[in-house]
């Protein structure tokens, strides 16, 4: 590994520590500490216990392992997350590297689309994956191991206005399929091949409600459920319906009100206990993951929460041992022949204008035709984590051409509050989203570095990767095209020139560990 530098700037934390790795590291609380999210190491966690965006999310248990997805919209592709806890997590792979159901994947005209609210299921030793893209259609992937690969995507139906699809295999082997409609409503259910591959009717409506979205059915004590959020995206809260049979009719009630964590994924363990994760709007980090305790009454009717309030702190699942504090990788040196599945590209990438073996430890982006950086292909991307951090990036400018942007960048949607390298008639000069007149780059080496404290990012540049220059243009962060903010590294211009980066260092601040 490389040795990581020292910020004179910056007051590293255990959390931060912890989380420096290219890969999920384990440690150990030290006496005292008290983390605002996550395990906290006494047999307890604060939520969130994901505080980036895994929006939607969906969870299942197979055996002792839990796994995770979430929707990723226009971002490539569909991240898988492992924990033995409920609490630790760590990601194992993409189930998918591309979208191939529309040019608009590949001409950068997707934003917003894409994957929304998928559903992750084990049958009969197999993963099936299906979500629904909003004009495009439903779509399923298929393996037997999560992490990868996954089967080539199947196009279950070409279809407009559906999503938030979610399967279902009966006792009797039948299969079905509920999903939600564009606008949030009605809930249809289909009878579902018994593949997975195929819809066998025009479905039939069973439930209309309030903003009524993000269906997952299943049974329970000769019961069919449907936990599903109601209410809206920002504000809403979680409903659960049942009855005795599929198609109804449905009794309701409310398990979360209005404003809780909601649109997610319950999931019962091996001695009876069952858990439930949902999403909370929470400003430009987007909507980040809450792990809430579910128990079933006598009535069989679930409690969500603490009687029916969301909690800030529980008692950890009781899966009958303690596992290390763990959480995802957010640090890359580069070092592999394979990128790290903690990475997502902006729309499909070319596999021809990026190379991990080009120049072994480094990363190289070619450059791409592109006006801007909003239809730049080829920008790797990663999720902002915690209310504050630091992101370091060092680039090898020696194979640009002229015309060509690379650096780094705030992703905001379609806003990009960017630093970088601009290179005119063979010059070099610093350049950002304001100016791309700045002062001329001697040498080929440069260091970026932007910094997050909430919404308000800066920028600054250094040629020596000690002494850095603040570049005096704030980037405020958002909520944009249904995704939170985001760190990125960008290659575009005339084609044929090259950046190469060493690595992606990101720590988080004091600030993302001093309040729950």
């Amino acid at each position: 590994m490389k040795p990581l530098p020292f910020y004179t700037a910056v007051r590293i934390t255990w959390a931060a520590l912890i989380l420096s790795g290219c890969a999920a590291t384990s440690a150990t609380k030290p006496s005292g500490q008290v983390l605002s999210w996550g395990d906290q190491g006494d047999g307890t966690y604060r939520n969130p216990v994901l505080p980036a965006d895994y929006s939607d999310p969906d969870v299942i248990r197979v055996g002792d392992d839990f796994y995770l997805v979430g929707s990723e919209f226009h971002f490539m592709g569909i991240q898988v997350l492992h924990s033995r806890d409920l609490v630790n997590w760590s990601v194992i792979g993409q189930v998918f590297n591309r979208l191939k159901m529309s040019p608009k994947y590949d001409t950068m005209r997707g934003y917003a689309e894409g994957t929304w609210a998928p559903t992750l299921r084990y049958h009969n030793g197999e993963f099936y994956l299906y979500v629904c893209t909003p004009q495009d259609g439903l779509f399923m992937w298929h393996t037997k191991n999560p992490a990868g690969p996954w089967s080539e995507m199947v196009t279950v139906k070409t279809v407009a206005r559906w999503e938030d699809p979610c399967p279902f295999w009966d006792d009797d082997g039948r299969a079905w399929l509920i999903h939600s409609v564009y606008g949030a409503g009605p809930l249809i259910l289909h009878q579902l091949s018994a593949d997975g591959a195929e819809l066998l009717d025009d479905g039939v409506e069973i439930y209309r409600g309030n903003v009524s979205e993000g269906p997952k059915l299943f049974k329970r004590h000769g019961f069919y459920y449907i936990s599903l959020p109601e209410g809206g995206v920002d504000r809403g809260g979680q409903t659960v319906l049942r009855a005795k049979t599929l198609t109804g009719p449905y009794e309701r009630r409310e398990v979360l009100p209005n404003g809780s964590p909601h649109q997610g994924g319950l999931v019962e363990l091996s001695n009876g206990e069952a858990w439930f994760i949902g999403f909370k709007s929470t400003g430009f980090l987007g909507r980040i993951s809450h792990l809430l305790p579910v128990k079933w009454g006598d009535d069989d009717w679930p409690v969500f929460g603490d009687k029916g309030q969301p909690v800030a702190q529980w008692a950890k699942p009781n899966v009958g041992q303690v596992y290390p504090v763990e959480h995802p990788g957010i640090s890359d040196e580069f070092e592999g022949p394979a990128l790290s599945p903690i990475w997502q590209w902006n729309h499909n990438p070319d596999p021809t204008a990026w190379s991990l073996t080009a120049r072994p430890g480094w990363l190289r982006l070619k450059a791409l035709p592109a006006d801007a950086l909003v239809t730049a292909r080829n920008t790797l991307t990663e999720k902002l984590w915690g209310n504050a951090g630091a992101i370091e990036v060092k680039l090898d400018t020696h194979g640009m051409a002229d015309g060509q942007h690379a650096g780094f960048a705030f992703v905001s949607g379609k806003d990009f509050g960017w630093a970088g390298v601009v290179q005119t008639a063979g010059t070099k000069r610093l350049g950002s989203a304001q100016s791309e007149d700045g002062p001329i780059l001697q040498g080929d080496a440069l260091w970026l570095r932007g910094e997050y404290h909430g919404a308000t990012a800066m920028l600054a540049y250094s040629t020596d990767g000690k002494n850095y220059t603040n570049i005096d243009q704030p980037v405020v962060l958002r909520f944009a095209s249904w995704k939170g903010a985001r760190l990125g590294v960008f290659s575009y211009g005339p084609a044929g020139g090259t950046v190469d980066l060493d690595y992606i260092r990101y720590q988080l601040l004091e600030d993302a560990v001093a309040k729950p």
